[in-house]
């Protein structure tokens, strides 16, 4: 079996030459950006970034990573019969603004030394959770808000604390006040639950097929690790723990470990949601 890299190489040549299928999407996203391209009839894989995207209501649901080229970019496509296609979409570049905040304690900045085994520690329980490939959720949709509150903070923004430049911000922000319950935004398995240094009290959701939702700054944590959750169960309440100025949730959503905005994504598959019926 040809590896991801050479079967896109063989079909792109292929193709080059008018000898195999190459379809278009007729769609656009950005960077950090999703869109659902509808699949052929038995199509049972969609191939982006070597990994296998989520697939919803017959349309694979692509994930486009922050750093993503803006040019024609290839979904590779499996079939029962071991067949294959490729769908080529687009992706446009997105300026992302710039977001600047004042953090009192300086140490949630620039961390001190006796921080590092934590940190690390933190970042390798959330490498592998966004490493799951659990199987497929039938009743995924919709998607819902696991919070009501105002947006204080948009996916992709540049970030600056006490002007110092750091990560870009990998979701979106709802504030609310102090011990507002948060709920499930689908169904999913909790893996993980903890008091992390930058994110605070933290809950993170399993929703399958490499669909990843993590609920971070919270004031309790309602569940525990292995705890099945339906859309809408209670996970935790809104707090400021971690690097945090005031009470909010923090929302990330990543897809096959590509964190992507929240707000885009439930746009995008809510409306296969509303369109199933037509």
């Amino acid at each position: 079996m040809l590896s991801s890299n050479l079967l896109r190489i063989a079909i792109t040549v292929i193709a080059s030459l008018g000898l195999a299928p190459l379809l278009s999407a007729d769609q656009t996203g950005v960077n950090g950006g999703v869109i659902a391209v509808k699949l052929p009839h038995g199509a049972t894989e969609a191939e982006f970034n070597d990994e296998n995207q989520l697939i919803i209501r017959g349309h694979a649901i692509v994930a486009i990573p922050h750093e993503a080229e803006a040019e024609k970019h290839k979904l590779i496509v499996s079939f029962e019969d071991g067949s294959f296609q490729a769908i080529d979409f687009e992706v446009q570049s997105k300026e992302y603004e710039e977001q600047h905040i004042t953090i009192e304690n300086q140490d949630y900045v620039t961390p001190p030394e006796e921080t590092i085994k934590r940190r690390q520690e933190e970042a390798a329980m959330m490498r592998k959770a966004y490493a799951r490939r659990s199987s497929a959720i039938d009743d995924i949709l919709p998607i819902v808000v696991p919070v009501e509150g105002q947006i204080t903070g948009v996916f992709g923004t540049k970030r600056f604390f006490n002007g110092e430049q750091r990560n870009y911000h990998t979701g979106v922000d709802y504030a609310a006040p102090t011990g507002t319950p948060i709920a499930a935004p689908a169904p999913g398995t909790v893996v993980v639950t903890h008091d992390m240094y930058f994110n605070g009290k933290t809950v993170v959701i399993d929703h399958g097929a490499g669909f990843v939702s993590v609920l971070c700054h919270l004031d309790t944590i309602k569940v525990t690790v292995d705890s099945k959750v339906k859309r809408g169960d209670i996970v935790g309440t809104v707090g400021s723990t971690g690097r945090s100025t005031g009470p909010h949730l923090h929302w990330t959503i990543a897809l096959q470990g590509t964190k992507i905005d929240p707000q885009v994504f439930m746009e995008v598959v809510n409306e296969l949601e509303s369109n199933s019926g037509e």
